[in-house]
């Protein structure tokens, strides 16, 4: 414990914010939520709409399409660009979109899709709605920030959300939100209902060095410890060491006689999908590396259920435990009956 209304906190959390913005590269505020990235997603959208505001959402997997579901929960009146899950959403697709929709208050982009092991090319689709419209730009990097490069400034994204047990490989329960300037004036006409999750007490709290309400101390702790590695690998060398991970999941994929799911265009650095063998049941399989191979796998999730395994290689991860989680899933299916040969 820590006096966490006193100089001690208003250091660490000052110190939090900086390497935070030093790792991502912005000048932009950061606001620290004890909540998980579902939640950092809300604030994101109560913050910025108001009910009946005309919004693009992308559904292109479990998350993009909850994205678009809060912000319905709400009152927003979404239009939803659905595209299939495994693939990434075309700039097109969406400067059609755009141009069918000039009132549109807000458009919600994920960048990493883990439900589908995808990745959408932001940077374009960001570039799309700057010169489409004067839309406030959200971004979910749940799964992404702090594995892969996202210069807010240079792409003009006005929220960037994140959270703490994904790239940045501390225990959940902290959402991290990167707020321009541009935020702020949606944030000042916003009519959308909130109170724990109104940023502007964030703010306020955090100019006295101190969060609104009771911060989750074992989190923030972690967190200010995990940059310092991050920071001391620097960005380049994260970004570097997971993509060598994607890699090589990838090439074990194909090694293992499987095939992979999603992000044919643009796989995702954090995350590898592999359909399931035919005649596999995927509980039993799943069960089997967990009691007798000490590996947990991810499940396909809603549509995908039964489909795809996933396995996470993002935060704290080397070559030796995607290798260890390949070596186990292959001895698995043999002892199932089913061989790589």
């Amino acid at each position: 414990m820590m006096n966490y209304r006193g100089p001690e906190m208003a250091a660490l959390l000052s110190g939090l914010v900086s390497k935070l913005q030093a790792f991502v590269g912005t000048r932009h505020e950061v606001a620290l939520l004890t909540t998980s990235g579902t939640g950092g997603l809300e604030a994101a959208l109560v913050n910025v709409l108001s009910p009946g505001d005309r919004v693009i959402g992308v559904d292109g997997g479990v998350f993009g399409k909850r994205f678009c579901h809060i912000a319905e929960a709400y009152g927003a009146s979404v239009r939803t660009l659905a595209v299939e899950w495994g693939t990434s959403v075309s700039p097109d697709a969406l400067r059609r979109v755009l141009s069918e929709e000039p009132n549109c208050r807000a458009v919600l982009l994920t960048q990493n899709e883990t439900s589908t092991a995808s990745v959408h090319p932001l940077e374009e689709l960001c570039r799309v709605v700057r010169e489409s419209s004067d839309a406030c730009l959200l971004v979910d990097a749940v799964s992404s920030l702090g594995a892969m490069p996202l210069p807010m400034e240079a792409w003009g994204v006005d929220v960037v959300v994140t959270g703490s047990q994904k790239a940045w490989g501390v225990p959940p329960g902290m959402a991290m939100l990167f707020l321009s300037e541009r935020f702020w004036s949606f944030r000042s006409e916003a009519k959308m209902p909130r109170f724990f999750f109104d940023l502007e007490r964030y703010r306020s709290a955090q100019k006295r060095g101190s969060f609104p309400f009771t911060p989750a101390l074992p989190i923030v702790f972690a967190l200010d410890v995990a940059l310092d590695f991050m920071l001391e690998e620097t960005a380049e060398g994260v970004f570097a060491r997971h993509e060598r991970l994607a890699r090589l999941a990838r090439s074990r994929v194909e090694a293992s006689g499987l095939e992979r799911f999603g992000g044919e265009d643009y796989p995702s650095p954090t995350v590898t999908a592999m359909r399931l063998p035919a005649g596999v049941d995927e509980q039993v399989l799943v069960d089997r590396l967990r009691t007798r191979h000490d590996t947990v796998l991810a499940r396909g999730q809603e549509s995908l259920r039964g489909k795809i395994l996933r396995l996470g290689h993002l935060g704290w991860v080397e070559e030796e435990d995607v290798d260890r989680a390949f070596d186990s899933l292959e001895l698995a299916l043999r002892e199932m009956g089913i061989s790589s040969e």
